[in-house]
């Protein structure tokens, strides 16, 4: 009894910095931002109790669900493109030789430049007099005369962003599918040659069931990414045209901060934080059946 009372001190002991990292990052400045948003909080001026006034104004605030409106076809529109190429980029790559390790190597050395310097990267590429993909396509005959990516059309725009995000962040799901798809025996593939399946007859009744919580995990991971979007958006369009490529994170930071609505600003982030857990939680669901 004394050796599982001190191996469980033990356990904790260990646990200690990571629980008290927790406590410190994430809990306590959740439980600050629930605070903020029954008030109107704002730094030039003392605190107000308002109570659910902030959530009732949210309700109200036609540019809010503009911006989630804006964010939830971003995420609609860049989810499956980032699925389907990241898993069909795996399954060329899956292999371990040579090639297909420099391929992968290739296609995941955007992850690792920072958001900032990727959309400052594409804002130039995209720029009306300089940029290389308005040159590419005057040269080529395919538009007459330069294309405003930024400031007139926000589906232009929106489809500009996905662009440099897909070029961003395609070989980190790649990877991930990559080890999933390494992870099933060979046995099973050899087995299944040996009855007569062909390629895709595998991939479809072998790769993929044996993938499924992978691809829900990566899913996931884009889906959050692409919902709480801000740094291309605020560098490559700056919420142009009026605010209609303002996405939610970025309507959540012009009211904390320029407009100095603290409290409003925690009451946004907490819908928003409402939305990602329900999509967490809808997941995790998914993942059990598919485990079961």
């Amino acid at each position: 009894m004394y050796a599982s009372r001190n191996a469980r001190l033990t356990g904790l002991l260990y646990l200690a910095p990571a629980l008290l990292f927790v406590l410190a990052f994430t809990a306590w400045p959740v439980v600050q931002m629930m605070w903020m948003s029954f008030h109107n909080w704002s730094i030039i001026e003392p605190p107000r109790w308002v109570g659910v006034a902030n959530f009732v104004r949210a309700w109200n605030d036609r540019q809010f669900w503009t911006s989630l409106g804006f964010t939830l076809e971003y995420t609609l529109w860049i989810t499956p493109i980032l699925m389907i190429l990241g898993y069909g980029l795996a399954l060329l790559v899956a292999q371990n030789t040579p090639l297909r390790k420099l391929t992968r190597a290739v296609v995941f050395v955007p992850v690792v430049i920072g958001l900032g310097v990727s959309s400052l990267l594409w804002y130039w590429l995209f720029s009306y007099d300089f940029g290389l993909v308005n040159r590419g396509l005057v040269d080529l005959g395919l538009v007459d005369k330069p294309v405003v990516w930024f400031g007139e059309d926000a589906n232009r725009a929106m489809w500009a962003v996905i662009a440099s995000i897909v070029w961003k962040v395609v070989g980190f799901g790649m990877l991930l599918f990559v080890a999933a798809i390494q992870a099933i025996p060979q046995e099973v593939n050899e087995a299944a040659m040996a009855d007569g399946a062909r390629y895709w007859q595998r991939v479809r009744m072998i790769t993929l069931p044996l993938t499924a919580r992978t691809i829900l995990l990566v899913t996931l991971f884009s889906v959050i990414g692409s919902l709480l979007a801000f740094d291309q958006f605020y560098l490559m369009t700056a919420g142009q045209p009026f605010n209609q490529t303002a996405t939610s994170v970025f309507w959540i930071y012009l009211n904390s901060f320029p407009y100095l609505k603290l409290g409003y600003g925690a009451a946004l982030s907490l819908i928003l934080a409402l939305i990602i857990l329900l999509m967490t939680i809808g997941q995790l669901m998914l993942t059990r059946r598919t485990h079961a």
